[in-house]
């Protein structure tokens, strides 16, 4: 794989048969003939679903199961809140490479056990609720609008689905493009943060610059703007714009996502920003300004 994700990923969607994961299959059938391979449901087993190009998905009693027979390094998860975490888990005991959780409202302690699971797997989690992720022209994993997507140079990684949007629409339109975007999600526990896709996008030739959309609560963007600046005495830095969402939310409020919450002065949006701007960041006055502040970055 490249960034997460290339045109050889082959996927198992678990929650095939519901609704979201029928709608979110065929668009990723669409988008430049990602390999979707296989779904999973226990009762459903030997069945298969068809897709509205006239493709058929064979299903499997389990993500085990679903790999052994069709070699997925991958899987993107549209299963109820209730049950999302024992989906997560039966990924990780299958072995697969990268697992994606869509459904937002897993429980917090939940997430606390499928944590601990995840660290002693070689798997790796993006979400839950998030997007997903997304390399241009190549494959899409999630919800994310294929459409506004060009092929290019611009890594996007953030916390917020919607701006994860307006960032990669923004470039797009700047003619910039994206090499991958990564909805890494805003719950308090997840699987991959920001520190483990900025190391990726520093480490890849064709990303040239990246944009790191943040949210208030929590200290994972202070923590990543550490990340940046220890990196960058070692001579790892590229161009890059930053954005915090939230900033007029009232101190001790939850905010929409469940990580959202400011508390005892920590994980406020002006420490967020002092943190980003320290580690070079150029912080966009707007989250309309996303493409124009880094084509100035990139200009200056």
């Amino acid at each position: 794989m490249s960034i997460l994700i290339d045109s050889n990923t082959k996927i198992i969607v678990q929650g095939l048969t519901g609704n979201t994961g029928s709608f979110h299959t065929n668009q990723a059938l669409e988008y430049f003939g990602t390999k979707m391979v296989a779904g999973t449901h226990p009762k459903k087993a030997g069945q298969k679903w068809t897709a509205d190009s006239g493709a058929e998905l064979p299903i499997y009693a389990n993500a085990g199961e679903a790999k052994e027979a069709t070699g997925a390094n991958a899987s993107v998860i549209y299963v109820p809140p209730a049950g999302a975490a024992a989906a997560i888990e039966e990924a990780i005991d299958a072995g697969i490479e990268l697992i994606t959780c869509i459904t937002e409202g897993v429980p917090v302690l939940d997430m606390v056990r499928v944590k601990a699971k995840l660290d002693k797997s070689n798997s790796r989690l993006i979400g839950p609720n998030c997007p997903g992720v997304l390399t241009p022209e190549e494959c899409k994993i999630g919800i994310m609008p294929g459409k506004i997507f060009q092929k290019g140079s611009v890594g996007v990684v953030s916390r917020s689905g919607t701006l994860t949007y307006e960032a990669v629409f923004q470039t797009s339109q700047a003619g910039l493009g994206q090499t991958t975007a990564v909805g890494i999600g805003g719950d308090p526990v997840n699987g991959t943060n920001f520190i483990d896709v900025l190391e990726k996008f520093l480490g890849d030739d064709a990303t040239k610059s990246i944009i790191m959309i943040g949210e208030i609560g929590g200290s994972a963007e202070e923590e990543a703007a550490q990340f940046l600046k220890d990196e960058a005495k070692k001579g790892r830095k590229k161009p890059m714009v930053g954005f915090i969402a939230g900033r007029t939310a009232p101190e001790g409020r939850t905010m929409g996502h469940a990580g959202a919450i400011v508390s005892g002065g920590k994980g406020d949006a002006p420490s967020k920003i002092a943190a980003m701007e320290e580690a070079g960041i150029r912080v966009s006055p707007s989250p309309a300004r996303l493409g124009t502040t880094m084509v100035e970055v990139l200009k200056g």
